[in-house]
C-alpha cells in the first residue's frame, strides 16, 4: 500500500491482534490488489512509451468514450468538479491524448475527443491489464481468479461496478 512501511501495519488503530477475518482488511487487500494492478500497468505504459500517462488520465479518457464527451460530462462520470475535469482535459491534450472540436449537434458546446495516441494507450491499457491477470493466473491458480472475479460479480451492486468516481468518496471535491 502506499504508506506501508515493512513491519508495520497501516491500520495500526483498529489492529488488534493477528488472525484471518477482520472486516476491514477485505477492503484494503481488495484496494491493495486494485493499486497494485494499476501500478504495474503504469509501469508497463511508462516502458512503452507512454511516460506522463496517470491513473487519473486513464479514468478520463474512459469518460471521454467512443463518442466524445464534454468536460462537465467528463467530470459528473469523474465525481468531479468540472474544473478539475477541465485540468485533466487540458493534461491529455498536451500530451497528444485527446483533442477539442465544437459539437456538431451545438456549436457552443466543445466536445473532448480521443486522438490516435488516446486510443493506442487504451488499447495497450487493455492489452497489459490481460497480461496482468495472466500473471495473477499464473501465481494463483486459473480457477482461483475466476472464482474471484465471479465471487466479486455475485457481491458488487451491477450499478456500480464500474463507477469512477471513487475521489467523491476519498474526500476530494
Amino acid at each position: 500500500m502506499v504508506d506501508h512501511e515493512v513491519g508495520e501495519n497501516v491500520n495500526q488503530v483498529v489492529d488488534k491482534g493477528k488472525g484471518e477475518g477482520r472486516g476491514y482488511e477485505l477492503p484494503l487487500l481488495l484496494f491493495g490488489g486494485f493499486r497494485t494492478l494499476i501500478d504495474r500497468l503504469h509501469t508497463r505504459l511508462a516502458a512503452e512509451g507512454h511516460p506522463d500517462l496517470r491513473p487519473a488520465h486513464g479514468f478520463a479518457m474512459q469518460a471521454v468514450g467512443a463518442r466524445g464527451a464534454t468536460a462537465s460530462e467528463i467530470g459528473r462520470h469523474l465525481g468531479v468538479s468540472k474544473q478539475a475535469a477541465g485540468k485533466t482535459v487540458d493534461r491529455l491534450l498536451a500530451l497528444g491524448y485527446a483533442e477539442r472540436a465544437d459539437d456538431p449537434a451545438d456549436a457552443r458546446r466543445k466536445l473532448v475527443h480521443l486522438t490516435p495516441r488516446g486510443y493506442e494507450a487504451l488499447a495497450r491499457s487493455a492489452a497489459i491489464f490481460d497480461e496482468l491477470r495472466a500473471e495473477w493466473a499464473a501465481t494463483l491458480g486459473a480457477d482461483r481468479v475466476r472464482d474471484m472475479e465471479a465471487a466479486l460479480r455475485h457481491v458488487v451492486p451491477a450499478e456500480t461496478a464500474f463507477r469512477l468516481d471513487a475521489t467523491s468518496w476519498l474526500g476530494a471535491p
